[in-house]
């Protein structure tokens, strides 16, 4: 399940996704030819996006897995997995012959747990709560994780927990992690505006490092959209490395 880095264990790029397969699951999942389509019901992309899980394919599945997709209510959408998917390359490469368009690249990084867990941050400046306050839902509504994507952590069946910041008496962010074997993945990190860079989202990560490892995770992952530069220097500054990429492509409009 993991690899090894020169701080200790990784996830490799295939238990980085079987993790966020796991820990972020869609609502149903449907079997179409070498396809899997996942069924998001507005889950967003992680949900709802096809998979290739066979070693080949012809053009007629993919015509045939864009129809089921949109049998389902949903766009067309594929994730390519190229750092644990071989065959991913030459989907890919037949994606973008017919114009679909890239979407959204994300990185994704791992660490020993004891990135995140190895120090204590301030008493009540952040801890884990199941399930999520009211405030932390609006947290996530100001976000744009409202009621369908938030369904998606109900429906996590293995261990799980949220997390909130506070910042002088105030909510300042929330965040949800899950457990897959020994991986703890990330999802949903959110700090209010006007409470960025002031240490609460790592605060968020020492808790959720800290939850994980009592509940015996040896390594800590996160999913990070390629743009985003913030949230990728952060995670670099806490010893995490990229183990794993992925990336969407989509029919143009």
């Amino acid at each position: 399940m993991t690899g090894t880095g020169p701080g200790g264990p990784l996830p490799t790029a295939a238990a980085l996704l079987a993790a966020l397969d796991a820990t972020w699951p869609p609502a149903a999942r449907h079997r179409c030819g070498p396809f899997v389509l996942r069924e998001g019901r507005g889950g967003g992309k992680r949900v709802s996006a096809a998979t290739l899980e066979a070693a080949d394919f012809a053009p007629a599945d993919i015509d045939a897995a864009e129809a089921a997709m949109a049998a389902l209510g949903q766009a067309p959408l594929f994730m390519l997995r190229p750092d644990s998917h071989p065959a991913d390359a030459a989907l890919d490469a037949a994606l973008a012959a017919r114009g679909h368009r890239l979407v959204d690249p994300v990185v994704g990084y791992g660490a020993p747990v004891a990135a995140w867990a190895g120090s204590v941050p301030p008493p009540v400046s952040a801890f884990w709560i199941w399930p999520p306050l009211r405030v932390m839902e609006e947290v996530w509504d100001a976000a744009g994780i409202g009621p369908a994507r938030r369904a998606v952590m109900d429906r996590v069946p293995g261990p799980h927990t949220s997390i909130l910041a506070r910042s002088a008496d105030r909510v300042a962010g929330a965040a949800f992690v899950a457990l897959d074997g020994p991986v703890a993945m990330l999802h949903a990190l959110e700090v209010l505006p006007h409470y960025r860079r002031q240490g609460s989202a790592v605060n968020m990560l020492r808790v959720a490092g800290r939850w994980a490892q009592d509940n015996g995770a040896t390594v800590v992952s996160a999913m990070v959209a390629a743009a985003n530069g913030p949230a990728r220097a952060l995670y670099a500054s806490l010893g995490m490395q990229n183990v794993g990429n992925y990336h969407y492509r989509a029919p143009r409009p």
